[in-house]
């Protein structure tokens, strides 16, 4: 069973083609500038036993033509990996909201599609462009089965205090105001992925998970199942990120209205896209571009590192405190899995709660699996590469199967 993975962005679509029976990965690419004429294609293809790039540059107004791009791309003689469409079994996309309507990947019909279209007013951002996938995958993978996985489905397992706000619970009940958490599948694979690696049961387990990318966030894990996470209503809230500001006093949105004269709208953009890291900064978003600049002595890349880490490592501990306790602590995503000192840096001070890092295995983890911590450690602390696409995958093979009754 060939799966293909779509992950629809605002103007580009990440893809990747799967095949089940040992989960290899045919195909990966990412298209970007999406309603551009250079539209750009990056297509990556196993050929001869070799992984191989083929780079494309093409008019690409719409997502329909995207998506039709990527098929005949995937099916194509010289650079192709299937014959035909009629080898890809099923589609699994990446649904950033599905609100309370959802805490498991579904099968796509008219009743999902509309229940992805409520939840716009809650993902302005990201719903939309995931649904013009599904329809792009509609007209053109006519009769294949489509899977929507979302990010929020994981962490709806989270118990009623630790979702809502301290607001009226009428604006809960009216607005559907509250916690909501992001990164689901990333958080979901590590967490299953350690359980594997460590040999022990994950339903024995105390886990805290750290996604660490441009965007950021932290889940408490018990049992397998999301107790508590960073990001909140929307993916804003929580850790200091590449270009969010994570958590705020909410006075200050209206301090900068009066202040600055800024509109809600330009207010809106400054927190979620001129901050984080790149506004306390002043250089970058980019973690490998502010250690840079910390070795050429800016004392504000210095202070965006040490704002980054000490609040990671916050988190960290209360959510010790929430789980009474942690069995294993894991980092992930492109700073959590390639920058050793920002892993040093957070898990500093936390010897209290039984984190003793060893050095030498935590310089070498530099994007593989590794155990970081020593064995003297009480909590085990991982390097695990985030795999979001394998869930889906999984989870698409196995609705398809039900539906076949297998």
């Amino acid at each position: 069973m060939k799966i293909l993975i779509l992950n629809c962005g605002s103007s580009s679509i990440k893809y990747k083609l799967i095949e089940m029976i040992g989960e290899q990965t045919l195909s990966y690419g990412l298209m970007e500038r999406i309603g551009m004429h250079d539209g750009l294609l990056y297509h990556h293809f196993q050929k001869d036993g070799e992984l191989k790039e083929k780079k494309m540059v093409r008019e690409i107004p719409d997502y329909n033509t995207g998506v039709k791009l990527i098929i005949n791309t995937l099916i194509h003689s010289d650079y192709g990996v299937v014959s035909d469409t009629s080898e890809i079994s099923a589609v699994g996309h990446r649904v950033v909201h599905g609100g309370e309507k959802f805490a498991s990947s579904v099968l796509i019909n008219s009743d999902v599609r509309q229940d992805i279209r409520d939840c716009i007013e809650l993902a302005p951002l990201h719903n939309p462009h995931n649904l013009r996938g599904i329809k792009a995958c509609e007209m053109l993978l006519s009769g294949i089965p489509q899977v929507a996985v979302f990010d929020t489905a994981f962490h709806q397992t989270m118990p009623k205090w630790a979702y809502i706000y301290g607001l009226p619970y009428l604006l809960y009940q009216k607005y559907d105001i509250r916690r909501y958490g992001f990164h689901g599948t990333s958080h979901r694979y590590v967490s299953e992925r350690v359980s594997a690696l460590i040999g022990q049961p994950i339903e024995e387990l105390k886990i805290i998970t750290c996604h660490l990318g441009n965007g950021c966030s932290i889940a408490a894990i018990e049992k397998g199942k999301s107790v508590d996470t960073s990001m909140g209503f929307t993916p804003l809230e929580g850790l200091v990120m590449g270009t969010r500001c994570g958590n705020i006093d909410p006075t200050v949105v209206f301090h900068l209205i009066g202040r600055e004269g800024l509109s809600l709208g330009e207010v809106v953009t400054l927190l979620n896209k001129q901050s984080g890291l790149y506004g306390i900064s002043g250089v970058s978003n980019d973690m490998r571009e502010i250690l840079q600049e910390i070795k050429e002595n800016n004392s504000r890349a210095s202070l965006a590192l040490e704002i980054f880490c000490y609040q990671i490592r916050k988190y960290i501990a209360s959510y010790a405190g929430v789980l009474n306790g942690a069995d294993v602590i894991v980092f992930t995503a492109g700073i959590g899995e390639n920058v050793p000192l920002v892993r040093q840096k957070c898990c500093e001070k936390l010897a209290f709660m039984g984190v003793n890092i060893d050095e030498e295995k935590n310089d070498a983890a530099i994007g593989k699996e590794s155990i970081i911590s020593r064995q003297s450690s009480k909590v085990k602390v991982f390097c695990i590469p985030t795999n979001e696409e394998l869930i889906i995958a999984r989870d698409t093979k196995k609705i398809v199967q039900s539906l076949k009754g297998e």
